[in-house]
């Protein structure tokens, strides 16, 4: 926590040379130094915001589960405008987990083959979008 000299100082330090501070000035210091954190602590207790997985993710999914539209923004880097971008979703305990649709015509094949089908499970391959390749594997 900063004295309030040490504020002072930091504070002429900022400011042009020929800008009088008077003495008199009231800092509220405990409300400066609560929103002052260091780099280490916040990553400590750091908690990305809440982020849509893929089905990938899950050991098993039940052909039963409801499939929901959803959507999210993203700026594209070159022309910096927003974008909507439409997918489809399962929500498992709270949480989203994006459904490819490779993943959707293949569990449509393997429905017809076998329409008791009850589980599936997802492999997923690559690592960039242009090489990521999903394979559905039934379980019952």
């Amino acid at each position: 926590m900063l004295t309030r000299e040490q504020a002072l100082e930091q504070i002429r330090r900022e400011l042009p040379s020929d800008f009088e501070i008077h003495e008199n000035i009231q800092l509220n210091f405990e409300e400066v130094n609560k929103n002052m954190t260091k780099l280490n602590a916040y990553a400590k207790d750091y908690e990305p915001a809440s982020k849509t997985k893929n089905i990938a993710d899950l050991k098993e999914v039940s052909t039963e589960v409801e499939l929901e539209d959803d959507e999210f923004e993203v700026k594209d880097k070159k022309t910096n405008e927003v974008k909507v971008v439409q997918q489809k979703v399962i929500i498992i305990s709270g949480e989203k987990y994006r459904v490819p649709s490779s993943v959707i015509a293949q569990l449509k094949i393997v429905l017809e083959d076998n329409p008791n089908c009850k589980k599936f499970k997802v492999k997923k391959t690559g690592t960039t979008i242009d090489d990521t390749r999903y394979q559905v594997i039934p379980l019952g």
